[in-house]
């Protein structure tokens, strides 16, 4: 993957630039050992890694204004990183960049129960906020896998879904409002304390933008009721096919599951050996949760065991109580990490609608016949986001630029059926060069002019989301 030529300037005028920022942080929260930053090469895109000119560590939105206003006046590009889980490369340094970590950020700063929101700084963690308000009986919706270590900057910055974003939404449907910094280390305020602000949607700009065109410090949240209950459905099926015609049909029923999660026989069974979920021997595994009260549960239970019974399931198990609801959830939960225990893979997250289902399982099965490499398909099927994990040998050479080009023709097949690019994950450098395939020259020239508002430099975050040869040149002609 071709990357940004570091500015030879810049990278000689790294002393000053340490010194200016030891002079706006503590000494702990400026590191540019050369061995410590390695810390910081990469992402969870581990394929590909660059140690960046230095990482900084600021702990409130001051000091992320300080450092911005001296990288910007000193002309160093600047990526923001959370917990570094992005699969995209979305947190990829450049070697004379700075990279802004936010995970000193973490504080709480506000609940209020009574408008049913929370104001955090954006390096707190995705479960953490939960946990901040689950003694009173609220949760916070979005619940990416990574949602243990991920960071609701990152969330925000991607996007970010999880299970059960099928009837809670993803980030943008539970943003309220944020605190940004610009890359001129201007602090301004987006949305509030309330569902819609009036004027412009620049809050729903900036959720989904990527570290582009500032720095999230601060986030205000939805916090929701917990539901009076909730219980899973497992289901078995023979094949991919008809496992994809089942939710095509529970959706076109006007039933809303909380979540619907598709594994196919790869994922089976890696994460029932890891989890001991007690998974069927079968090619589709659909995971079906409804929530509500017990008469609640059972009427919409009832109508998705009937459809899925018209497609002669392998297996039909509804959980009996919570230690089984957990085991089943845990299987699906644990799916990366049980993957990533027997093999080197990438993970996608084109979108599709949801009656392109059968087709595109089907494509894709084909497609790897022809590349000769395998994948496990583990996704949110309810709204179409899919997770192929394309397995690979990172040891053999040409493989990882195989099971690349593999990726790139399951996202256009995404875009090809009416779906897009990336559902939660973002763009990063995975998909910039694939953006032309999604929108027309003018449609991203649009976006490259929001861009060029929020940061006329183009010193945020570089090389990401757009194709490298315009995200360059607006740089140098900036």
């Amino acid at each position: 993957m071709e990357m940004p030529v570091p500015n030879p300037a810049i990278l000689a005028r790294k002393d000053r630039l340490v010194q200016r920022l030891r002079g706006v942080l503590p000494a702990d929260a400026v590191i540019d050992d050369a061995a410590e930053t390695r810390a910081y090469e990469c992402d969870a895109l581990t394929a590909y890694r660059c140690p960046p000119l230095c990482a900084v560590l600021p702990a409130s939105t001051e000091q992320v204004a300080a450092v911005l206003k001296i990288c910007h006046e000193e002309g160093v590009p600047v990526v923001p990183r959370g917990s570094g889980t992005s699969l995209a490369g979305g947190a990829l340094p450049t070697a004379d960049s700075v990279i802004l970590g936010v995970a000193r950020l973490n504080e709480v700063l506000e609940v209020d129960y009574d408008n049913r929101l929370i104001r955090v700084q954006a390096g707190r963690t995705n479960l953490s906020v939960t946990g901040a308000v689950e003694e009173e009986d609220f949760f916070y919706a979005p619940d990416p896998s990574s949602q243990l270590a991920c960071a609701i900057a990152g969330n925000i910055a991607m996007n970010s879904g999880g299970a059960h974003c099928l009837k809670y939404g993803v980030t943008t449907n539970n943003l309220l409002g944020v605190t940004l910094v610009t890359m001129e280390g201007e602090v301004v305020e987006f949305g509030g304390a309330h569902l819609d602000a009036g004027g412009l949607d620049l809050l729903g700009v900036i959720c989904g933008s990527e570290g582009q065109l500032g720095v999230v410090t601060e986030a205000t949240l939805r916090i929701l009721r917990k539901p009076e209950g909730a219980r899973p459905v497992l289901m078995g099926f023979n094949s991919p096919e008809v496992a994809g015609a089942c939710v095509a049909d529970i959706i076109k029923a006007g039933v809303l599951p909380v979540a619907m999660e598709y594994m196919d026989r790869l994922c089976i069974e890696v994460t029932d050996e890891f989890s001991g979920a007690g998974y069927p021997d079968c090619e589709a595994l659909l995971i079906v949760e409804v929530e509500g009260s017990p008469a609640e549960i059972d009427e919409q239970l009832g109508v998705i065991m009937q459809i899925a019974r018209r497609h002669d399931p392998v297996e039909l198990r509804e959980a009996k109580d919570a230690d089984e609801a957990a085991r089943i959830w845990l299987g699906r939960k644990s799916a990366f990490g049980a993957v990533g225990q027997i093999n080197d893979y990438m993970c996608l997250d084109g979108t599709i609608p949801v009656s392109s289902l059968p087709h595109v399982l089907r494509r894709i099965g084909e497609m790897s016949q022809d590349y000769g490499l395998k994948v496990g398909n583990v996704f949110h099927a309810g709204d179409g986001n899919m997770h192929p994990l394309i397995l690979f040998d990172a040891n053999k050479p040409g493989d990882l630029e195989l099971c690349e080009r593999f990726g790139a023709d399951i996202l256009r097949l995404c875009v090809e059926v009416g779906g897009c690019l990336t559902g939660e994950h973002g763009v990063g450098i995975e998909k910039r060069d694939l953006m032309l395939d999604q929108y027309t020259p003018e449609d991203l020239q649009a976006q490259l002019h929001v861009k060029d508002v929020f940061d006329p430099a183009w010193l945020l975050n570089p090389a990401k989301v757009f194709p490298l040869s315009l995200s360059e040149s607006r740089r140098a002609a900036a």
